[in-house]
């Protein structure tokens, strides 16, 4: 009996010591995320190919093996990113070159710290059937923008450039109706347009649809899409976007490796608002992945160059007032 009742007392010993690891191991487990550190980052439109690496990083937990506790933001208007990461409302922010530098002459304190995409996806688009060759053969028609005056300034120098005459030009500001607009015939061309998304969307629908490229035509290549933040915020949170770029890299390492796999993820985080098409994103994914690197160069890192061309190009073609010192408005996180 005295057997029975000692081996009883061990189980419910054994049990108690069970117990209490269990709960120091979920305790020990909250405790680890309690002390990951917090980052926002706001995307530069919906989630679509382009941002496929910064899910993957999510999704695979490459944030948090660096620490941190990534948060996703979409804009409810494209000129809200750097808004929001000018004045710390957002830690981070995706958005443009060209509209870094217009924000910087206007001496708003934003700062790229690495390149998403390090070559321009603008281009000009146009119907194979419209005749046009080349941008002097846009005099007489009618280019279709979305309401920005790089935009203008884009089709002016390449038209210029191309021995044109710009007042011959009619610019037909269609806003976001890119698409419909040249679908319908409504403009003969558009600027403002991307490969990988406009093109790759008129293409599905049996347009036969061509481009020009805007540096054959003297404007300079830009880095479409740069990593941005402010200027106090980056003085506080210098070490953690370094860690939060480790985690993209290593997430966009992943999708080169398996890129259906990668855009898989994406697109089981699709906003509802703005459902995906897996074909569609499939190619713009195959468009991107070459212009998102140089093998020559570490992901994200900028040189000083691009910035200084673009810069200029800006001033000389006056969308802006006041030249901006490139030095000021990047920094590199990555090391070359």
């Amino acid at each position: 009996m005295k057997k029975i009742w000692m081996n009883r007392l061990l189980i419910v010993v054994i049990a108690i010591m069970l117990v209490g690891c269990s709960g120091k191991t979920e305790s020990n487990k909250d405790e680890n995320k309690k002390e990951l550190e917090d980052i926002s980052i706001m995307l530069d439109w919906y989630p679509n190919a382009v941002h496929s690496a910064i899910y993957v990083a999510k999704e695979k937990g490459y944030f948090e093996d660096e620490g941190l506790n990534v948060k996703i933001e979409m804009p409810a208007d494209t000129n809200d990113p750097l808004k929001l990461a000018a004045t710390g409302k957002v830690d981070l922010a995706i958005s443009y070159q060209n509209q870094l530098l217009v924000s910087r002459a206007e001496d708003i304190p934003v700062v790229s710290i690495a390149t998403l995409v390090r070559h321009s996806l603008d281009a000009i688009m146009y119907k194979e059937e419209s005749g046009i060759k080349s941008p002097k053969d846009l005099e007489g028609k009618k280019v279709g923008y979305p309401s920005a005056s790089v935009s203008e300034a884009v089709v002016a120098s390449m038209v210029k450039n191309d021995g044109g005459d710009m007042s011959k030009v009619k610019m037909t500001d269609v806003g976001w109706d890119l698409m419909p607009s040249l679908a319908t015939d409504n403009v003969d061309a558009l600027i403002g347009a991307y490969i990988n998304h406009e093109q790759v969307l008129l293409k599905k629908e049996g347009y036969n649809i061509e481009t020009l490229s805007l540096s054959d035509y003297g404007v300079p290549d830009n880095y479409e899409l740069v990593l941005v933040t402010g200027e106090k915020t980056l003085a506080k949170k210098k070490e953690s976007f370094e860690k939060f770029w480790r985690a993209v890299t290593k997430g966009h390492e992943t999708v080169k490796k398996d890129p259906a796999a990668g855009l898989q993820i994406l697109l089981d985080h699709e906003n509802e608002s703005f459902p995906l098409d897996k074909e569609v994103e499939e190619e713009s994914l195959q468009v991107l992945l070459p212009l998102m690197e140089d093998p020559k160069i570490p992901f994200g890192y900028q040189e000083e160059a691009v910035w200084q061309d673009v810069a200029d190009w800006l001033y000389d073609s006056k969308v802006i007032q006041e030249k901006v010192d490139p030095k000021d408005a990047f920094i590199n996180i990555v090391s070359k």
